[in-house]
């Protein structure tokens, strides 16, 4: 992935080259006439290079042209117009930034945000840098260098905005001194900072009405609108037109269709380039604010593209829905919960088909129980935290009573009701009392309490878990509840295996736990579904839950291009995981039109959601979770911090998951990293559609040996599975950091060979599936359906890159007759023993072998 492009001559030959600071911690020189690379630069050769994340040309006196980099390794490097290092300056020598709470122990440092030459009278440049200690919650401070200086002339920390996503340099008064713009990001309001250096202060602008509420970044560049000098900057979908003293009142706003993934403004022209939509579009859109009509031209503009196949695909896979009949060999479809819409084929299929259920919310709106509660005798909260705990974005002020009064009626036409009953940030919402009380009130009907991001594990935590947790799942047992968990991170393949979760695990509460996921700012999503996957798989849990939310692709809260308005990346996730046999959809469908083409693919069973032994696509190979190592689970959950790079450390501890902290956006995989050779994936990011080439490699609780509980209610893992796998399971097992032994007495590092064993098992054993699909992008499920029958189901695996896919189907130990699309009829013919399939743009196949 690329995360910077620059252009500059560095050869001398009137033709602007190309830099791109990448991912994979390189910045790389192409030729801007042949495209040819000219040299790359990393500032280590070992297996830990932090991504490069912004790349420019500075300037000095003299003519000497420099080359700036940096990223996430805490320092930034000047090079010659070659590539030749020059001088390597860490953070830690000059930066003003030092984070608090738990990261303090990091010191005085930063990473490295933007970089941009600040062009000075003669025709030099000197260097802009913002550096950042976190994506989420440090705006950082601005540097000024003069071209291969070791320390910056000037300091200044920006304020005005929570984080800065982006970065502009102008002359907005024409004093032949540069200002800067500084663009934040955020769910309710899109703020901005301008710092003019002579005048001195930061004057801080909060941009509102962009819009319905959703994750972007104000973009901004100074241009001249029909020859009047504005401030331009785009917000998602909408353009604000910002006068030069910032006054809020005279703002010009233009409303568009869609958010775009960057904005440019060309130096010598004064036009702006819009990069592509966020929604998966493939073009790059050019505005000329110098002509008239400019405006109405924005408001009205339809990218062509991928965005119009999108739209046309799934238009024309909506109609196959409408004459589909399911197979007759196939069973009916079990019941799915998704979401409420008042849309007319959400209306339709609900009148029409009683096994599609459409769940019922109800949102507290920031007003939650009283916490008189924890102090009674009869439900005395003994753990001092909890005791005191608040979410402070809520008010505690509601009687039972007046929480009853408001939540029961919900249920009224519903068959069930998905409700937060608390957070992370405080899990006790409401007492036991109320919980059992509504679940009584609910009288048989579903009722899904539901707690995102329950990230602690400390022992004050573990007497919420015993003492709240657990009596409630006895109620919910008794009363058709479920308890949802949205957790993100590793949570899933590491808290459910700590002693404080040891009867969730044991399948004590099958019917009651059902796990989801919150997936944002983090970057180990195949790990979320193999460790969700895995529990359900085992019997720990009867159901599994999946979640689409609008800053679910915010990876990189830097840079939250997250106001996709053409919901494909959902829709595709959302079938993925459904055709995994997830049964709870915790969705926010952003446009329910586009949805509409999952409700009757659901309801006559298009869409196939299968039982756990139905699924013939697990690797006959499984990794079981023992004892979470401490680091391995600290580096999967500290994804907001991006200073804890240290390469010793790196070299010094490799772990079976790597690369997961918030110094990683995007990062490749090391060569023993579990989601390289089991998941199929080559870097840290938005990976909720993984590949898996050789089957779904479970993660499991352990199956055999000293670790292993031989008393679990939940039984054996194949107890739960297709038939095939009773003879053809291979266990591992790792704590994260080290490959464990089943007897306890031998342990293997991650970097070893060992790993190269399980490879290799992982390569071997899918041979003993029935078939095994790759291609780039592509995801995919196979289940049994009948005896001589499967269903394949394959999706278009660009999260945010949507593509024209094609699947190699390889079959091992099943021979076709007959290869059928299910929706629009295509036949496919296998030669030897594969067969390829397209898969179009931004959609799927529901293939009938």
């Amino acid at each position: 992935m690329i995360h910077d492009l620059w252009c500059g001559d560095l050869t001398g030959d009137g033709v602007d080259d190309v830099l791109a600071a990448n991912a994979d911690g390189y910045v790389y020189c192409l030729d801007g006439v042949t495209g040819k690379q000219l040299w790359s630069f990393a500032p280590t050769d070992g297996p830990h290079k932090t991504p490069m994340y912004a790349v420019c040309t500075t300037k000095a006196v003299d003519g000497t042209k420099y080359v700036a980099c940096g990223g996430y390794d805490k320092s930034f490097y000047w090079l010659s117009a070659t590539g030749r290092k020059l001088k390597a300056i860490a953070s830690s020598t000059y930066s003003q930034d030092r984070p608090w709470g738990s990261a303090k122990a990091a010191g005085f440092g930063h990473s490295v945000n933007f970089l941009l030459p600040i062009p000075q009278q003669g025709g030099s440049a000197d260097l802009a840098l913002c550096g950042t200690m976190s994506h989420m919650q440090s705006p950082g401070s601005l540097y000024r260098f003069q071209p291969l200086a070791d320390t910056p002339y000037d300091k200044k920390r920006i304020s005005g905005i929570k984080t800065c996503s982006d970065f502009a340099v102008c002359d907005a008064d024409g004093d032949g001194t540069s200002d800067f713009i500084f663009g934040g990001s955020g769910l309710t309001n899109d703020p901005l900072t301008v710092y003019n250096p002579e005048a001195g202060g930061m004057r801080k602008l909060v941009l509102r009405g962009n819009g319905p509420n959703g994750y972007r970044i104000s973009l901004c560049e100074l241009i001249k609108d029909e020859g009047k000098a504005v401030y331009l900057a785009l917000t998602g979908a909408h353009i604000n037109l910002i006068p030069l003293d910032l006054d809020a009142s005279k703002i010009e706003k233009l409303g568009g269709t869609y958010a775009f993934n960057d904005l440019w403004k060309d130096p010598w022209s004064g036009k702006i380039l819009l990069a592509s939509a966020q929604s998966g579009g493939s073009c790059i859109h050019v505005i000329d604010p110098s002509v008239a009509g400019w405006k109405d031209a924005f408001r009205a503009l339809d990218p062509p593209g991928k965005i119009r196949a999108i739209k046309a695909n799934t238009a024309r896979a909506f109609g196959h829905t409408r004459s589909f009949k399911a197979p007759a060999w196939e069973r009916e479809p079990i019941p799915v919960y998704v979401p409420g819409s008042k849309h007319p084929v959400a209306q339709e299929i609900a009148a029409t088909y009683d096994r599609q259920i459409f769940m019922g919310g109800w949102w507290h709106r920031g007003r939650v129980e009283k916490t008189d509660w924890r102090h009674r005798p009869e439900s005395y909260v003994a753990n001092e935290r909890y005791r005191g705990r608040k979410d402070t974005r809520n008010q505690y002020v509601l009687t039972q009573q007046q929480v009853l009064d408001q939540l029961l009626p919900a249920f009224e036409g519903k068959t069930a009701l998905d409700f937060w009953a608390g957070h992370g940030n405080g899990p006790l919402y409401y007492s036991p009392s109320t919980l059992r009380k509504v679940l009584e009130g609910a009288n048989g009907r579903k009722t899904i309490l539901t707690w995102p991001e329950l990230e602690s594990h400390d022992d004050d935590f573990r007497w919420v878990v015993e003492h709240i947790f657990y009596p409630l799942a006895e109620q919910c047992a008794k009363h058709n509840g479920w308890m949802v968990f949205k957790n993100k991170d590793v949570f899933w393949s590491t808290s459910p295996y700590l002693p404080l979760w040891r009867r969730m695990l044991s399948g004590e509460f099958a019917d009651v736990f059902c796990s989801s996921m919150e997936e944002t700012t983090d970057k180990t999503q195949d790990l979320s579904i193999a460790g969700r996957m895995g529990l359900w798989a085992a019997g720990s849990m009867n159901q599994w839950g999946m979640r689409t939310s609008r800053d679910n692709p915010s990876f990189d809260r830097s840079r939250q291009f997250s106001y996709q308005r053409l919901p494909s990346h959902f829709l595709r996730t959302t079938i993925y995981n459904l055709a995994c046999g997830a049964t709870y959809c915790g969705l926010t469908y952003v446009d329910d039109a586009h949805f509409s083409i999952l409700w009757p693919l659901l309801a006559k069973g298009a869409l196939f959601v299968p039982k756990r032994e139905e699924i013939v696509s697990f690797s006959p190979v499984h990794l079981s979770m023992v004892n979470p190592d401490e680091r391995y689970m600290d580096e999967g959950k500290n994804k907001k911090w991006t200073i804890y790079y240290d390469e010793r450390r790196e070299n010094e501890n490799p772990l079976v998951f790597s690369h997961m902290n918030g110094s990683w956006p995007a990062a490749a995989l090391t060569e023993w990293d579990f989601s390289r050779y089991a998941s199929g994936l080559r870097d840290r990011r938005q990976n909720f559609m993984p590949p898996f080439p050789h089957g779904i490699v479970l993660i499991t609780p352990p199956q055999q040996g000293v670790y292993a509980d031989q008393n679990a209610p939940r039984g054996k893992l194949t107890d739960h599975l297709h038939p095939l796998y009773k003879a053809t399971m291979k266990e591992y097992i790792t704590d994260g950091r080290n490959y464990c032994s089943a007897d306890g007495k031998q342990t293997h590092a991650a970097n070893s060979d060992y790993y190269k064993t399980i490879e290799a098992e992982i390569q071997e054993r899918a041979k003993l599936l029935p078939l095994t699909v790759s291609g780039d992008d592509v995801a995919w499920v196979c289940a049994q359906t009948a005896p001589k029958h499967l269903r394949l189901t394959l999706v278009d695996g660009g999260y945010l890159n949507p593509g024209e896919r094609a699947a190699k189907v390889t079959f091992h130990t099943v021979k076709p007759v007959a290869i059928t699309d299910l929706l629009d009829g295509s036949s496919y013919k296998a030669t030897g023993d594969s067969v390829e399939i397209d898969v179009p743009l931004g959609l799927f196949r529901f293939i009938d072998i």
